[in-house]
């Protein structure tokens, strides 16, 4: 419960760092698959000589693998699920699922992909969960190279 906060003031970093008149780069979900949560790995044009494809490519990847991880159904899931609804879900109060525990991670993840990769080429990635996991929201905070 207390990482439901913790989104919120991260929600405002971001959004102060990145301004509203700045190029906004989205990539969508892939539904291929069905309804899981995945993005597609194509590399957006708009990204062409800001970020190396692979670094781009091991982000999404690394995300998708956390979320295939947040939906991957085990045992210890099940108990979950079955002792939520013994004690009337009150067992969230003090005990977080296994989601959020996957969604901290994906949070941790893109903070230190911005940090190490993203913020120096004048780009933020916006965690998913900010955009109700829509989107991937990519901000370019600088013109491009060539313009």
């Amino acid at each position: 419960m207390s990482n439901h906060h913790n989104n919120g003031s991260r929600a405002s970093e971001t959004e102060q760092m990145a301004p509203s008149q700045c190029l906004k780069v989205f990539i969508q979900r892939d539904y291929s698959e069905g309804t899981v949560v995945k993005f597609q790995t194509r590399f957006p044009q708009e990204l062409e000589g800001r970020i190396n494809r692979e670094d781009f490519e091991h982000t999404i990847n690394t995300l998708n693998g956390h979320f295939a991880e947040a939906e991957k159904a085990s045992c210890s899931t099940y108990c979950e699920g079955c002792l939520a609804c013994i004690t009337a879900y009150l067992i969230y109060v003090c005990k977080e699922t296994h989601y959020e525990k996957c969604l901290r991670k994906v949070s941790k993840f893109i903070a230190e992909e911005n940090e190490r990769i993203y913020h120096p080429k004048g780009l933020i990635v916006t965690d998913p969960s900010l955009r109700g996991l829509r989107v991937l929201e990519i901000s370019c905070l600088d013109r491009p190279p060539n313009a």
